[in-house]
């Protein structure tokens, strides 16, 4: 089943350790694609991801070029709050990449223009936020994709 998480330019170590974990508990892959806002050998990293970190299967990209050349041939869709389509319509498949942004603005438009067709959103019922919580937001869109190749 493994989906692909993909981080985007991640900026907050306990959300990518939290994320971590949960890759690894969900048979997930990680995708981590530079510039980091921290240190992959933050002592903070691996205290979030605690002694799991090293049974994950990371790839880390230098540039989201890299990313893309990398995985051109990989079926993704991209989480942001841009969308009006809800993270419940993703086609949810085997080997599917989730893509996410970093944390203080989420994708960067040249990315959801480009890929337009296949943006979701999770719902908010405030206007008082503008973003869930990253490790939250990954949570809930891989936990669905899991409910829905399980029902």
């Amino acid at each position: 089943m493994p989906y692909n998480i993909v981080l985007v330019e991640p900026e907050i170590h306990t959300n990518t350790g939290n994320i971590g974990r949960l890759s690894l508990a969900s048979g997930s892959n990680l995708h981590l694609v530079k510039p980091f806002g921290f240190e992959i050998t933050d002592a903070r990293l691996k205290r979030a991801g605690l002694d799991y970190w090293q049974h994950l299967d990371v790839h880390i990209y230098e540039s989201i070029e890299e990313f893309y050349t990398k995985n051109a041939d990989k079926k993704m869709v991209y989480l942001t709050s841009k969308s009006q389509k809800s993270y419940t319509e993703i086609p949810f498949e085997d080997e599917l990449f989730l893509v996410f942004g970093k944390e203080s603005v989420g994708l960067s438009n040249e990315i959801t223009e480009a890929n337009s067709e296949v943006l979701y959103t999770i719902p908010m019922f405030s206007e008082h936020i503008r973003s869930l919580n990253l490790a939250n937001a990954v949570s809930i869109v891989v936990y669905e994709g899991i409910r829905q190749l399980n029902s």
